[in-house]
């Protein structure tokens, strides 16, 4: 007779923010989202880069409250395009337009 054993095994909810560790990895994030996200998907990216940096730094750093930061960027919020730039500007990170090519 076969004895099977069960394995407990642990997971943790993967978390964006965790892999966040550079200045190019947050510029390729934000660009591949902007390339194939939409709307909603750069808000709540915006969001995971805030906090892998940390809420209270880019609190400081955009003039905005934490909790304006947190409501800003959450999930199906609508936040005003100047809360995105002073974000964006706390995070290092800056718009740019280039011609689509076709």
């Amino acid at each position: 007779m076969e004895i099977i054993k069960k394995i407990k095994m642990e997971t943790s909810k993967f978390d964006i923010a965790d892999y966040l560790d550079s200045n190019e990895m947050v510029a390729e994030y934000l660009n591949e989202i902007l390339e194939n996200g939409n709307e909603n998907d750069l808000i709540i990216a915006i969001g995971n880069v805030a906090k892998a940096i940390g809420m209270t730094k880019i609190a400081e750093k955009s003039g905005l409250s934490r909790p304006s930061l947190y409501k800003a960027l959450s999930d199906g919020a609508k936040p005003q395009f100047s809360t995105i730039a002073k974000v964006l500007k706390a995070v290092g990170g800056q718009i740019t337009v280039n011609p689509i090519s076709s």
